[in-house]
């Protein structure tokens, strides 16, 4: 499933599917609940997930599973919205999927984007954070196995994951339409079930700023590509370590998608700024 072979297959259905793709594209990875971001574009084709041969199906209540390709100020966007997940029990490799897809499509722009709940208290729920560094503690890569030498390095550099142009634009643009955009380090754990106070208290020590499942490997297989990458984190809740509060991924889905506005005036601000 995650063969060049397969996302090279996967990758032609899809561009026989879109007219005039257009060289320049920026791809988006919408995480849960935030389905409503970036969906609403010009000019614009859909395709569900089920329709794309050889693609896996999300299966997670707050993803939609379907692929938009369309325009935002003429400038073309092709939006994943709904990913696969470790939790899933797909492969990492499996995982990041539409990362190898939008990298065989010749996209060299990815915003990856997540619900998160927050381990920084400086943070609120509904926040947006732009992710400046991550932890990957999902003790999986992408990368393991043959490395297929076409997409990259056997060993690629990590050093700067998360493109510093873009998180500049990202910041110039949460200006401009006034959305609070923090920074700061995003841990992946595997899932599905939520942290303890001890393990909250822990990834705290760690240096994590907002703990999700989900971006981490797919910044990595980006990378590994060459694709620029940027992330940003829809805080969904408070991981407070002394005082936790009870949560669901219905409480996630509900606050992320309240803040689905704040996202897509972010994402639209930063894509018209874009060259």
């Amino acid at each position: 499933m995650s063969s060049p072979e397969s996302i090279s297959t996967i990758s032609r259905h899809i561009l026989e599917k879109i007219d005039n793709f257009q060289h320049g594209t920026t791809g988006i990875i919408l995480g849960s609940g935030l389905g409503e971001a970036i969906t609403k574009l010009d000019k614009s084709i859909t395709i569900p997930y089920s329709e794309i041969p050889g693609l896996p199906q999300s299966t997670v209540k707050g993803h939609s599973g379907s692929l938009i390709y369309g325009f935002i100020n003429e400038k073309p966007i092709l939006v994943f919205s709904g990913r696969f997940h470790l939790y899933e029990g797909y492969s990492a490799a499996e995982a990041c999927t539409t990362v190898r897809v939008m990298g065989e499509m010749g996209i060299k722009r990815i915003f990856i984007t997540n619900a998160a709940g927050a381990l920084n208290p400086q943070y609120d729920a509904g926040d947006l954070m732009l992710i400046t560094d991550h932890i990957n503690l999902t003790g999986q890569s992408p990368l393991t196995g043959p490395n297929h030498n076409n997409w990259g390095l056997r060993f690629p550099d990590m050093s700067k994951v998360y493109c510093s142009e873009l998180r500049k634009i990202a910041l110039e643009a949460a200006k401009a339409v006034s959305v609070r955009l923090e920074r700061g380090v995003y841990m992946q754990i595997s899932g599905p079930n939520l942290e303890t106070p001890a393990e909250t208290r822990m990834y705290k020590m760690m240096g994590a700023d907002a703990i999700g499942m989900s971006t981490a490997i797919e910044a990595v297989a980006a990378v590994h590509m060459g694709i620029k990458v940027m992330g940003i984190t829809c805080l969904t809740n408070k991981n407070l370590p002394d005082c936790m509060a009870e949560t669901t991924h219905e409480a996630v889905i509900e606050q992320a998608t309240k803040s689905s506005a704040a996202m897509s005036s972010l994402m639209k601000e930063i894509i018209s700024r874009l060259d």
